[in-house]
């Protein structure tokens, strides 16, 4: 089976990070994205005793995000030149939408690169900005 016959993807269901304080990591995100929390703690898959994820969601668009936490964590900032991940980005229709999470961040007091339009390969614009834990989140319009 070639990968392009292969099974296919319909696109992301969630993300989910460990964080350092996960009520104010909820709090966070449901400031920024309006999502709604579950009423349930998730526990690690096979490792149950190291810790659990709370999981916020939007079921009309599809989104979701898990945060969690974990008896290792030692407190340490995120760091994408590091293993793992790098950063999460999420599509916005176009750039004028941009612009309302620019105004939205600035109101919210969440600092941000502002737009930055690229050309290369292929015209985008993004906004970065990052969560209490460091990790690098972005905001991506094409066209």
């Amino acid at each position: 089976m070639t990968p392009a016959a292969g099974p296919r993807i319909t696109g992301i269901n969630h993300f989910s990070a460990t964080v350092t304080d996960l009520e104010a990591s909820v709090a966070w995100y449901q400031q920024l994205f309006g999502l709604d929390r579950v009423p349930f703690d998730f526990r690690h898959y096979e490792r149950e005793e190291t810790g659990y994820g709370v999981v916020l969601m939007d079921s009309s668009l599809g989104i979701a995000i898990g945060l969690h936490t974990n008896t290792a964590n030692q407190g340490e900032a995120f760091d994408e030149c590091r293993t793992g991940l790098d950063h999460v980005s999420f599509g916005v229709a176009d750039r004028d939408e941009l612009a309302a999470w620019v105004a939205r961040l600035d109101e919210l007091g969440i600092q941000h690169t502002g737009i930055r339009d690229e050309k290369e390969p292929m015209a985008y614009s993004t906004v970065v900005f990052r969560d209490p834990d460091n990790i690098q989140l972005e905001l991506i319009a094409f066209g």
